[in-house]
């Protein structure tokens, strides 16, 4: 467990300093408020900190409410060590978001049991943090495959598309649908099936570069955003995804089944006007003219603007007269 200690006593500072070390805690060390603060603001920060009350710069209390006042997480368990020991003094310090306190001189047994239930609390807040992430890929994640679910990903390309709009940049928009999969749960069953499901989603998304997206937007069909990609690149890794997928059978407990789909792009370009579903529906008609052409193969068509629709306000009507 990494820990700040800030205190500006030189003496002070390296007795306990050396205290934490010997107890194993990985130690990090300011000398002043405004340190203290920079350290605890970093990406890297400690989960537990030990202020010094009355420090340059800035005091352990005004170092502590900045650092409530931001809300990070995760959380850091704040203990300030102070010779205060009038009650209205420790009051003022909870009340600026301390956790716990000790005084001066500290006794090495009390600091070490206060550590302890910041120590618990801080791993405690650790658990509830990654089931809070895991519920949320539960939720946004496909149940059968390792992909975004349908309303995730459309999403996502709202998303991606407002930021092109702003930076005038293209996105492209890529349709999978895996040829002939109807053959597969009939000949095979439905738990074969979902196999292949789960290889082809596997197959594609090893494809996709880092900041490419990927989901499955119902039963075989995937839905492949591609941020900053013009037609002919948008095509090219079409094309690099069916490659992969077509390459090699999958072997199951059935056997070897060799799966191949079809592709339909387009691409969102600068300076147009869009919607998600219009570059949706663009790329759902290259995907099917890709399957009207033999299927297993790249088709791409490009987009047709999307005139913005002006609202005119009417003027408001004379009052009848009664």
């Amino acid at each position: 467990m990494k820990i700040l200690i800030a205190d500006d006593s030189i003496v002070s500072r390296h007795l306990l300093e050396a205290t934490l070390r010997k107890w194993g805690y990985e130690v990090v060390v300011a000398c002043d408020g405004l340190e203290a603060l920079e350290l605890m603001q970093r990406e890297d920060a400690p989960n537990l900190a030990i202020l010094d009350w009355m420090m340059p710069g800035l005091t352990g209390l005004q170092v502590c409410d900045r650092i409530r006042k931001r809300a990070r997480e995760p959380y850091t368990y704040i203990l300030l060590l102070t010779s205060k020991s009038q009650k209205e003094d420790l009051i003022e310090g909870m009340d600026a978001g301390a956790d716990d306190y000790i005084t001066k001189p500290f006794d090495q047994h009390e600091l070490q049991v206060r550590l302890r239930a910041g120590t618990r609390l801080v791993d405690l807040q650790a658990e509830l943090l990654a089931a809070r992430e895991a519920l949320r890929e539960q939720a946004t994640k496909d149940s059968l495959t390792p992909m975004w679910d349908r309303s995730s990903i459309f999403e996502l390309l709202c998303r991606e598309l407002s930021r092109a709009e702003r930076e005038g940049t293209p996105v492209g928009v890529v349709m999978v649908d895996l040829d002939h999969f109807k053959s597969v749960n009939d000949n095979y069953g439905h738990f074969t099936g979902d196999a292949v499901l789960c290889e082809s989603a596997r197959r594609l998304q090893s494809t996709i570069r880092q900041y490419d997206a990927i989901g499955r937007y119902g039963g075989e069909e995937f839905l492949v955003m591609l941020p900053g990609c013009d037609e002919q690149t948008s095509f090219n890794l079409a094309e690099r995804m069916r490659k992969h997928l077509a390459q090699g059978q999958m072997s199951l407990n059935e056997g070897a089944i060799g799966v191949t789909a079809s592709f339909g792009a387009t691409v969102a370009l600068p300076g147009q006007v869009w919607t998600p579903e219009s570059l949706i529906r663009k790329a759902d008609e290259a995907l099917y003219l890709a399957k009207r052409l033999g299927r297993n193969r790249v088709e791409i068509l490009p987009t047709e603007p999307v005139a913005p629709v002006s609202v005119v306000s009417q003027p408001e009507s004379e009052p009848v007269a009664q």
